[in-house]
């Protein structure tokens, strides 16, 4: 029996190497940027059964070394291609080795505009613009985000424009309201587009769209301005438009009277060379509201949009919660440039450690799921800003001082038994 009480024993101090080993692991990384903290488990070894007293166990191994996948906290720094993941989620980066995962957001830009991390692995995410929103279309695998640094960003012509406007119903027949927006053309020169408002009844007003005459080709007779479009609305008796009558020179895109949609038309051909580009006035949003209204209000125009932008040098960049990557440039002019993409698992304790704050895909992890950040269960990005390690300093202190005792007692055990074999031996004497 001192046989086994020494195997048990040796498979005692094994387990609590081990276990030393993981604290002084976390602890060596307590300031490591996005670190999970490790945990080990053990379990008995086979026992053996010694006549009817029962079974008598062989000793412990470490059964299992887990990462705790409990939120770091978040740090700012003064980094904006920083970002720390609020919830669950990993960065994807491509490796030479295929892609990999991680909670560290300490990203970068090389020297060829390419999102990386320090080791110079590339961030995957999705970088195909919708022209018509300017959006990012977050659809299809991901791929490496680059922007560019010291390319000047092509202009963006505009193609879609609006404003939320409403056209006082006490107005007398003939009184007359403006509203402007500033538009570009293919070149990225900017244009002022206005729209005159004219009370021609009760609930019933006529538009008419005109940009500068000296900036047309051809210019109209003595400077007057150029018109666009016109064309009337009538709203109802409670203060929503009833139709929209686009006429000439509209292209017909427009709606037809006792509809209310979108009214399309064509900008001149500008001065400056920029040929027509067609323009639609976005009257009738995604959930049906109508950005007009008639009611009993000083006429006034509450918010302006365009998707337009002119050339200019990005200057800055922004993450967004979403992990869009906004880029400013120009006259402090934002436009997204890309999106960072997250994954999550349905057992992440899956993963497999590679070391450099990396973690690689393994069937007991399952399928990476890639999306948006703030969609499908994903966590939210905060930008200039990293997850700092998980590791708490106290329970690592405590559980250093567990597996000291721990390994003190099976060397006492050892000591033990090595004295009785010792007896044993002298029982010949």
């Amino acid at each position: 029996m001192a046989i086994g009480s020494f195997s048990a024993g040796l498979s005692g101090l094994t387990a609590q190497s081990v276990a030393l080993n993981v604290i002084g692991n976390n602890l060596a990384n307590i300031n490591t940027v996005g670190y999970k903290a490790s945990t080990v488990a053990f379990e008995d070894l086979v026992s053996q059964n010694v006549g009817s007293a029962g079974q008598v166990g062989l000793g412990v191994s470490p059964g299992n070394i887990s990462q705790v996948f409990s939120q770091g906290s978040i740090e700012t720094t003064r980094d904006a291609t920083n970002a720390a993941i609020q919830g669950n989620g990993f960065f994807m980066v491509r490796t030479p080795d295929g892609i990999s995962y991680t909670r560290a957001g300490n990203f970068e830009f090389d020297r060829n505009g390419t999102l990386v991390t320090p080791d110079g692995h590339k961030v995957q995410g999705y970088t195909q613009i919708d022209p018509l929103t300017g959006l990012v279309v977050a659809t299809g695998a991901p791929t490496d985000i680059v922007v560019p640094p010291g390319v000047l960003r092509p202009p963006v012509a505009t193609t879609q424009f609006g404003a939320i406007s409403n056209l006082d119903a006490n107005a007398q027949v003939g009184d007359t309201f403006t509203s402007t927006v500033e538009i570009y053309d293919t070149l990225g020169s900017p244009h002022v587009m206005t729209t005159t408002y004219t009370k021609t009844a009760a609930n019933t007003w006529t538009y008419q769209i005109t940009v500068p005459g000296a900036e047309v080709n051809p210019a109209p007779a003595g400077g007057a301005p150029a018109v666009v479009a016109d064309g009337t609305v009538v709203f109802s008796g409670t203060g929503a438009v009833q139709s929209v009558t686009p006429t000439a020179p509209s292209t017909g895109g427009g709606a037809a009277p006792g509809a209310i949609a979108d009214v399309v038309f064509n900008s001149p051909v500008w001065a400056n060379g920029a040929p027509s580009t067609q323009l639609t006035w976005d009257l009738v949003d995604a959930n049906g509201n109508v950005s007009l209204t008639a009611f009993r209000a000083p006429s006034a125009t509450s918010s302006k949009m365009q998707n337009g932008t002119m050339a200019g040098l990005v200057s800055s960049i922004a993450i967004s919660d979403d992990g869009t990557i906004l880029a400013t440039y120009g006259a402090g002019q934002s436009v997204a440039v890309g999106q960072l993409a997250l994954a999550t698992f349905n057992n992440p304790k899956g993963l497999v450690k590679l070391g450099s704050n990396l973690f690689g895909g393994s069937p007991e992890a399952g399928l990476a799921n890639v999306g948006m950040p703030g969609t499908g269960g994903r966590g939210t990005l905060i930008g200039s800003a990293l997850e700092q390690s998980n590791v708490d300093i106290a329970q690592e202190f405590t559980q250093m001082i567990l597996a000291q005792r721990g390994y003190q007692a099976n060397s006492k055990t050892i000591v033990v038994s090595d004295e009785l074999l010792v007896d044993t031996l002298n029982l010949k004497r």
